[in-house]
């Protein structure tokens, strides 16, 4: 049986928003087919860490939200700026995305770094007007900070970097194997579960509360290349290989957890009832991942970010870096001008 927060009752009233919200679409004239919308599109984002662009500077560091360190020139932003360019205009009702939400955090309170700081549900956002819900989700529920510290003896040591290893007492060079059998296979089958549950009831709830939103899952930037030598090399300038000390032969193991990942969020969007749409990132990122050199859209894992001071940044650990917001942010643009034109 399917694990979901929802009441049989919520579901229902989200299908029938689903239906209500389909009916109204094939009422609209013929005529406006094909042409980009004449009125500000309503919009809200929402997202996790690689929507709100940790790592890029300046972020918000107003109210209770500081924390979340949301770039002011996230992916959403300049998204919103490459559309207004092509005469589509986003009327952004508003932008929750939030280093470290949990998928369960759209419609749970988040709990910040500092004890007792706490953000809203991101489902608030949104309104019985919001045309367009795009946003990305996923990976901390998955646990992928969990799956870099398994694999690194440094990570382990970051306080910053949020989560234990899967399993602490297993030697990070041997977890490759640790995450292909045995108990760390089973924990990561059990991950992906609650991911797909998860993206399942997200993606309802949008329907719910905002019935006549086109909904737009994100998938994540590539971060391991096909070819892992090139991860033997650091990129210019910097000391630190891109995956610092994570076993060569644990990086396709990475990888295709990361594929798996995409995997799963673009079946959630395909099932949804009603429709969603689903932005590949992963299937075009693959020339600017972290260990792609000067063409590297993923700051390496202890790369110094754009956040902190002049005497010490706070890493990547693996974040788009300005190209990378850059393609994430054509990427989403595009999707996002194809359903509006539909």
């Amino acid at each position: 049986m399917r694990k979901t927060t929802n009441p049989p009752v919520v579901r229902r009233l989200a299908a029938t928003a689903v239906a209500l919200g389909s009916c109204l679409a094939l009422a609209a004239p013929v005529g406006s087919a094909g042409a980009a919308p004449a009125e500000p599109v309503q919009t809200v984002f929402f997202g996790d860490s690689f929507t709100a662009n940790f790592g890029i500077a300046p972020y918000n560091q107003e109210g209770d939200r500081a924390l979340c360190f949301q770039a002011k020139e996230n992916s959403h932003t300049v998204a919103t700026r490459r559309l207004a360019d092509k005469g589509i205009t986003l009327n952004v009702q508003s932008d929750v995305s939030c280093g470290g939400a949990l998928v369960r955090h759209f419609w749970q309170e988040q709990e910040l770094l500092v004890p007792g700081m706490k953000v809203p549900p991101q489902q608030d956002a949104l309104k019985q007007d919001t045309q367009l819900a795009v946003g990305s989700m996923g990976g901390n529920t998955l646990g992928f900070n969990r799956i870099l510290k398994q694999c690194s003896n440094e990570l382990r040591g970051h306080g910053l970097l949020p989560g234990e290893p899967v399993d602490g007492d297993e030697p990070a060079a041997k977890c490759g194997k640790f995450f292909k059998t045995g108990d760390g296979k089973q924990w990561l089958d059990g991950q992906f579960e609650q991911v797909g549950w998860d993206l399942e009831e997200l993606l309802e709830r949008i329907a719910y509360f905002a019935p006549d939103a086109k909904r737009v899952l994100v998938g994540y930037p590539r971060l391991v290349p096909e070819d892992t030598t090139k991860c033997l090399t650091a990129a210019p300038g910097q000391t630190q290989l891109p995956f610092a000390d994570v076993p060569e032969d644990a990086l396709p193991v990475v990888d295709q957890i990361q594929k798996r990942l995409n995997d799963t969020m673009k079946k959630a969007a395909a099932d949804a009832e009603g429709g969603a749409d689903f932005v590949d990132l992963y299937a075009n990122t693959g020339s600017n991942t972290a260990c792609d050199g000067a063409d590297r859209g993923i700051g390496g894992l202890l790369e110094d970010s754009q956040i902190g001071g002049d005497d010490q940044k706070l890493p990547w650990y693996a974040h788009p870096n300005d190209k990378g917001r850059d393609v994430q942010a054509a990427q989403v643009a595009d999707k996002a001008e194809q359903i509006l034109n539909r």
